[in-house]
């Protein structure tokens, strides 16, 4: 593929800021349709966004023949329905996270990616901020050391604001999203953990309904030992007061510690010798450096920047923190 041609299926709130814009602010990358069950938004959508064509039904997307890459930003539920579908037509693949709703529904669609010697990219985009490349230079520079432990917490109230609006809270409905607010935010928290520290060697946990505010747990914990001897402990409860809401990963080190916000902007670390506090802006469109990436390994150019493989470890261990 030279020019990227894509089509978005499920052209919901996340596409509206985060992704759908910056398809055609990259070079050689253009979006030129979009799909949504719902026509009449699937037509407004089109005609706010200037994108040519628009469908109320996947199939047709994915039959235009002009579409060679196609992002699925619908729920989990019908990730690997559309991802299988897609890639059996030979296009390339981006789908939003968490990839599927479990492990084994990751594997089927890892199997997928062979089966049809497809190429599929998972929507882990902090992988490619500039903050968290910044975190990743200074583990990489040992500059606290070697590692040895990482603190997660995330407290949020019972109604996140980090959650786009939608019109079903499909996030906290486990046959829709895989399980609750965890499901939502926890992959990128863990999958930069495997991005950072590599191939884990164990995991465990557990998850509860405290609030019973809705049908999903709302409070989950647990662990993962890497093989190079980093452990990471993690905390999420979403029913906590407002005044008493976290969004904090600390990493501990032998000289020292670096501790950022996975949803915020400033890097603070300090060692034996010196401390800093950085402060970075995200793009406009916060997806737009990943799919940077994506289009470059489309095109074949670059490697791919968060293979389907990794999300599969990623899906077991939210399982295992969640059974």
């Amino acid at each position: 593929m030279d020019n990227i041609n894509w089509g978005i299926i499920g052209c919901g709130n996340v596409t509206e800021k985060k992704s759908g814009q910056a398809y055609n602010k990259i070079h050689h990358s253009r979006l030129v349709a979009v799909m949504r069950r719902n026509a009449a938004k699937a037509a407004d959508y089109a005609a706010r966004h200037n994108v040519s064509r628009w469908y109320d039904d996947a199939d047709k997307l994915l039959s235009d023949p002009e579409v060679n890459a196609v992002s699925v930003a619908t729920p989990p539920v019908n990730h690997l329905e559309y991802a299988i579908a897609a890639l059996k037509k030979g296009l390339g693949v981006y789908v939003e996270k968490p990839v599927t709703r479990n492990a084994q529904e990751a594997q089927a669609m890892a199997d997928a990616v062979k089966q049809y010697n497809g190429k599929l990219t998972v929507a882990h985009y902090r992988r490619a901020l500039p903050m968290f490349l910044y975190v990743k230079e200074l583990l990489d520079n040992k500059t606290i050391g070697d590692v040895r432990t990482v603190q997660i917490r995330m407290w949020k109230s019972l109604r996140p604001d980090l959650i786009a609006n939608s019109e079903t809270n499909w996030r906290v409905l486990p046959e829709l999203s895989g399980g609750g607010y965890f499901h939502d935010l926890a992959p990128h928290q863990l999958d930069l953990m495997l991005y950072y520290f590599g191939e884990p060697e164990k995991y465990q946990g557990y998850s509860l309904n405290q609030s019973k505010a809705t049908p999903a747990d709302d409070h989950v914990c647990g662990e993962i030992i890497f093989k190079n001897g980093v452990v990471v402990n993690g905390s999420w409860s979403f029913n906590v007061a407002e005044s008493e809401t976290v969004d904090s990963c600390e990493i501990i080190g032998t000289k020292g510690r670096i501790t950022f916000p996975i949803f915020g902007t400033t890097v603070s670390w300090r060692n034996t010798y010196e401390e800093q506090t950085v402060n970075f802006t995200h793009p406009e469109h916060i997806q737009q450096p990943m799919i940077e990436k994506i289009v470059h390994y489309f095109q074949g150019k670059g490697p791919n920047p968060c293979p389907i493989e990794e999300a599969v470890t990623l899906m077991k261990i939210l399982d295992a923190f969640t059974a």
